[in-house]
C-alpha cells in the first residue's frame, strides 16, 4: 500500500535568535511609532514576549544603549572617513557635516528616540551619548591639531573649538528637523560658511 507524505505546513513564525535581529525589531518599532515605541510593541514586532527581550538586553536601558550603540559605531565609522579624506579643509568639514545631517535625516524618529527620549528615560543612555560626543569632539579635535600643527599647546584650544563645533551642529540639525526650512545640502554650506569665518565677515 502506496503511503503519501503529508503536504508540508507553513513555519510558525519564530522569534529572532540573534541580537542583532531583535536591534532590527527594535529600530522598525522606533521608525514606525517615534518616541512612543514601548517595550510590549518591540517585543510583539520580533514575535518574542516581553520577558524573552529583557533576557537579551537585560531591561529598557540596555536596549537603548544597543539601539545607542549600534549608531553611534556607524557614525564615528562616517566622520573618521570624512575627517581623514586628502581635500582641502573646506571639504574635509563639509564631508563631516553632512555624514551627521544625513544619519539625522535618514532616521529622523531613531534620532529623536535615542537624543531625547530615551536620554530622558534611561541615564545609562544619557551617559553613553555623552560619551560618544566626547568621543566625536575628541576625534575632531585631533583632526585640527593635526592642521594647526603638532605643538602641545594648540590642544587645548583644538579641544574647545572641536567641542563648541560638535554642539553647534547637533542643535542647528535639531532645529532643522523641526523647522525644515531648506534641504540638507544648504544646512550644510551655511554651517561651513560659519566655521570658515562667514560671521566675522559679515
Amino acid at each position: 500500500m502506496a503511503t503519501t507524505t503529508a503536504p508540508p505546513t507553513t513555519a510558525r513564525r519564530r522569534g529572532p535568535r540573534t541580537r542583532a535581529e531583535l536591534l532590527d525589531a527594535a529600530e522598525r518599532v522606533v521608525l514606525r511609532d517615534g518616541p512612543a515605541a514601548s517595550m510590549n510593541a518591540i517585543a510583539a514586532e520580533a514575535g518574542i514576549t516581553k520577558p524573552i527581550l529583557y533576557r537579551h538586553f537585560g531591561d529598557k536601558a540596555g536596549l537603548y544603549v544597543a539601539l545607542a550603540d549600534r549608531h553611534i559605531e556607524i557614525l564615528m565609522e562616517r566622520l573618521r572617513e570624512a575627517l581623514t579624506r586628502p581635500v582641502p579643509r573646506r571639504a574635509r568639514t563639509e564631508a563631516a557635516i553632512e555624514a551627521w545631517l544625513r544619519l539625522v535625516e535618514g532616521n529622523p524618529a531613531l534620532y529623536r528616540f535615542l537624543v531625547h527620549r530615551a536620554q530622558a528615560e534611561e541615564p545609562e543612555v544619557r551617559d553613553r551619548v555623552a560619551l560618544f560626543q566626547r568621543r566625536l569632539g575628541d576625534a575632531l579635535a585631533a583632526g585640527i591639531v593635526a592642521e594647526l600643527g603638532p605643538a602641545q599647546r594648540e590642544w587645548p584650544r583644538a579641544q574647545a573649538w572641536a567641542h563648541g563645533i560638535v554642539g553647534m551642529v547637533q542643535a542647528a540639525s535639531d532645529w532643522w528637523l523641526d523647522e525644515q526650512p531648506f534641504g540638507r545640502a544648504d544646512l550644510t554650506r551655511h554651517l561651513a560658511d560659519l566655521l570658515d569665518g562667514a560671521y566675522g565677515r559679515a
